[in-house]
C-alpha cells in the first residue's frame, strides 16, 4: 500500500491533474489542441519557445495525466485532447473548486 492509497480516489485525481497543468508551457499545449482536431509535435514546437525535447516532455506529462493522447501515424504522433478525460478534468476541478 502506497501512501497514495491512504486519500480519497478523487483527491488523488485532481492533484494528478493540477500536476499535470502545472506550467505553463502545457497549459499553451492544451490551449493549442484545444483549437484543432490533432497537431504534431512539430507545430507544437513552432508554437512555443522551446526546444522539441523539452517540448516532447511536456508532451509526455500530459499523456501520462491521461489529459491529452498521441496517434501514431508513421513518422509522425498526432497529438489531440482526450475528450473523455478532458470533461472528466473539468467536472473534478469543478467539484473541488466548489
Amino acid at each position: 500500500m502506497t501512501k497514495k492509497d491512504q486519500y480519497p480516489g478523487d483527491n488523488v485525481e485532481v492533484a494528478r491533474y493540477c500536476k499535470a497543468l502545472a506550467h505553463p508551457a502545457r497549459i499553451t499545449i492544451i490551449k493549442l489542441l484545444l483549437s484543432k482536431d490533432s497537431c504534431v509535435c512539430g507545430d507544437i514546437v513552432k508554437e512555443l519557445p522551446l526546444a522539441q525535447s523539452t517540448v516532447s516532455q511536456h508532451l509526455k506529462e500530459l499523456k501520462t495525466a491521461g489529459i491529452i493522447q498521441g496517434n501514431i501515424t508513421p513518422p509522425q504522433i498526432k497529438y489531440c485532447i482526450n475528450r473523455d478525460n478532458w470533461e472528466n478534468l473539468r467536472k473534478s476541478l469543478l467539484m473541488f473548486l466548489e
